[in-house]
């Protein structure tokens, strides 16, 4: 079933469309603050598809994330109390209490490791700023850590260049399946224990 191949085919369609940097800086800005999925998405394939410009699109990419991270800190210094509810709703709220104990131990080193942590950013941002940490050196961890891992993506995904693109491509299917299956047994040992 060549479902995932076509899905790949379209992304990277998308990747190269005129606009896809500015849906890059947007998406980059609302997963920082409250969008669930990450920036990667796009900047990976964008770099894929158009490797000369991987740096360009990292750098626009971590500049609109940290603008993002900087409005997820206003949310948590300004507007907990409105928030606390839906990071239960949405289960956030043990990785929020995990991510305050980090804070607890680690400060400023919290930020930079969240540029790199599975743990969404957006609850590194609201929980610096609900624990009021200072405001540059949140700023210059987010710059650090968000420009590293994007600047990362984006140099892996340019050095493949279009023959990665081609084997992405004539794989993509074995690898998608490949990843469901994983999910759902996953889930099932999960559930089991």
């Amino acid at each position: 079933m060549k479902f995932f191949s076509s899905l790949y085919a379209r992304a990277m369609k998308w990747a190269r469309h005129p606009k896809a940097p500015w849906y890059l800086g947007a998406l980059s800005f609302a997963e920082s603050s409250f969008f669930p999925v990450p920036p990667d998405v796009m900047l990976a394939p964008m770099s894929l598809a158009r490797p000369e410009k991987a740096w360009w699109f990292a750098l626009i990419t971590t500049l609109a994330s940290v603008a993002g991270g900087i409005a997820g800190y206003f949310i948590g210094l300004w507007a907990f109390d409105f928030i606390e509810p839906l990071l239960h709703e949405f289960g956030y709220y043990e990785k929020y209490l995990q991510v305050r104990g980090w804070f607890d131990d680690w400060g400023f080193w919290a930020i930079f490791v969240a540029g790199f942590s599975p743990i969404p950013y957006k609850i590194f941002t609201i929980t610096a700023g609900v624990i009021s940490m200072s405001f540059l050196p949140f700023v210059l961890a987010s710059l650090v850590g968000r420009g590293g891992r994007f600047s990362l993506v984006a140099a892996l995904m340019a050095w493949g260049g279009k023959p990665m693109e081609d084997r992405l491509h004539k794989y993509m299917d074995a690898i998608g399946w490949t990843t469901v299956v994983i999910v759902v047994l996953a889930v099932v040992v999960v559930q089991l224990r």
